[in-house]
């Protein structure tokens, strides 16, 4: 039995029934789950692929799983797509991109491979009928050997793929010749033939090393490009300890083939976010979906057989300078039991009849108030929740999970500076069984987090040091 066909029996026989999982974030069928890999648009459906391996809730050898959607709400699972089972990535298909092509859907991986104690990362392709998917004879298509000399042959990998009038293009993660993180550009008429064409961006030292999954894209009149560099410092509260993702807005000379970029911004302040990966959707949208889990992050509860989801896919745009984040809008559609109120005053703590759940989206705007901190816990019960609250006159957000049944010494607690200073705040909760995605001020930043509460735990408490003017809006999320 080749490696493939393991891999889809074993995940066929172990299937995790959906109870056991979150309801509308992509989960692995079995086991383990990290990048989001090929998020593209193919014959009218949305196609999430993503590091994957089912034998274990920890990382191992990587193959791509895959599931698809028609409203990015509601996935559908398929067969795993790719196993690592030829000479050129026998140690593992780490993460890559995929496009739409008259050739078919065209996957493109890094294959990874050790010999005699060197490992080689190089970039190969794949092309399949949204279903299945074939390895061609060309691969790899891009080498080590190709970048200039000095230039990492182990670490560059994570390849995002284009298209630009006739010509095809890629970004992909390396190091330089003294390890700086950089991401480096190739072209092609053909999807075979590859051509180095420089270095898009650079590190210059100083922001982390190595850096994974680039993507590199137009919107809304700029040019943006994300990546995920390893090992950051921290860095006011803009940058945590660890692998972080960040993006920079700037202006892209195709001429030249020169990006030159603005500052390193976080695209999510909370406590498990990583990888995130882009599509552009039929309608124009630009779409962005991330690993919601941090690599320092490995607690897992007993006896869960799953390990590692993805965000719900959020609407981009620039504005004002910034990259804005917000739910995609096809999440409305699930919308259930409204529940509102309007002009309700917050002293103390509070709660509202119809205003609990772990399956909802719920709103709370602060119109005005004389208060030091105001604080949300969701998820919560006697004895757990998950807190966020706002220091108003220090103008920073905090997430905090110390008591959402954390049974490990992990990250708790995430600050990070509210990119707004205007009087009213509006905060957007998005939660489903796992996890709480927050939306500050319409996407001007958002805090993601992994939970593992028990599901009895379905408390919203609202709280105030002196006094708020709140409304709030809740829809139950059902599917």
């Amino acid at each position: 039995m080749d490696l493939l066909e393991k891999a889809r029996r074993y995940e066929e026989e172990n299937r995790i029934s959906v109870k056991e999982r979150p309801v509308f974030h992509v989960t692995p069928t079995v086991g383990w789950m990290n990048d989001p890999n090929g998020f593209s648009v193919y014959q009218g459906k949305v196609h999430l692929f993503y590091q994957y391996y089912p034998y274990d809730t920890k990382w191992g050898p990587m193959h791509w799983g895959h599931q698809v959607t028609g409203d990015m709400v509601h996935w559908q699972e398929c067969k795993a797509a790719l196993a690592p089972d030829k000479e050129y990535d026998k140690d593992g298909c780490f993460s890559g991109s995929a496009i739409e092509t008259a050739k078919g859907h065209v996957l493109l991986y890094t294959g990874v491979a050790i010999d005699k104690g060197q490992e080689r990362q190089n970039q190969c392709i794949a092309i399949g009928d949204g279903s299945e998917y074939r390895k061609t004879a060309d691969n790899p298509v891009v080498t080590g050997e190709m970048l200039p000399e000095g230039f990492s042959r182990r670490d560059f990998r994570d390849p995002k793929i284009w298209k630009d009038g006739d010509c095809y293009y890629l970004v992909a993660g390396s190091r330089d010749e003294h390890g700086n993180g950089q991401v480096v550009l190739f072209s092609s008429m053909d999807l075979y033939n590859w051509k180095y064409e420089g270095v898009l961006a650079h590190s210059g030292g100083e922001i982390g090393s190595m850096w994974e999954c680039p993507d590199f894209f137009s919107l809304d009149g700029t040019d943006v490009l994300i990546c995920s560099p390893q090992d950051m410092k921290a860095k006011g509260f803009e940058f945590h300890n660890g692998n972080n993702a960040v993006y920079f807005l700037g202006s892209y000379d195709k001429e030249r083939k020169i990006f030159t970029k603005g500052k390193p911004v976080s695209l999510d302040y909370g406590l498990d976010f990583y990888a995130p990966q882009t599509t552009c959707l039929p309608d124009g949208r630009r779409v962005l979906i991330a690993w919601m889990q941090s690599w320092d992050n490995p607690f897992i509860p007993e006896g869960q057989k799953w390990k590692g989801m993805m965000t719900l896919p959020r609407e981009l745009a620039v504005k004002n300078g910034r990259l804005i984040q917000t739910p995609v809008r096809e999440l409305e559609r699930y919308w259930k039991n409204k529940v509102s109120y309007r002009n309700e005053q917050i002293e103390g703590e509070r709660q509202f009849e119809g205003i609990s759940g772990r399956i909802v989206d719920f709103t709370v705007e602060i119109l005005s108030g004389s208060f030091q901190e105001f604080s949300v816990d969701v998820a919560a019960n006697q004895e757990y929740f998950t807190r966020f609250t706002i220091f108003k006159d220090k103008g920073i957000i905090e997430a905090d999970r110390t008591y959402s049944g954390v049974a490990r010494d992990i990250a708790c607690i995430r600050r990070a500076r509210i990119a707004s200073s205007g009087e009213r705040l509006k905060l957007r909760f998005v939660m489903d069984r796992n996890s709480v995605e927050l939306f500050v001020n319409d996407g001007e930043m958002a805090l993601s987090a992994a939970i593992d509460t028990p599901l009895e735990a379905q408390e919203i408490r609202l709280a105030c040091d002196g006094s708020a003017v709140v409304n709030m809006e809740k829809y139950d999320i059902g599917l």
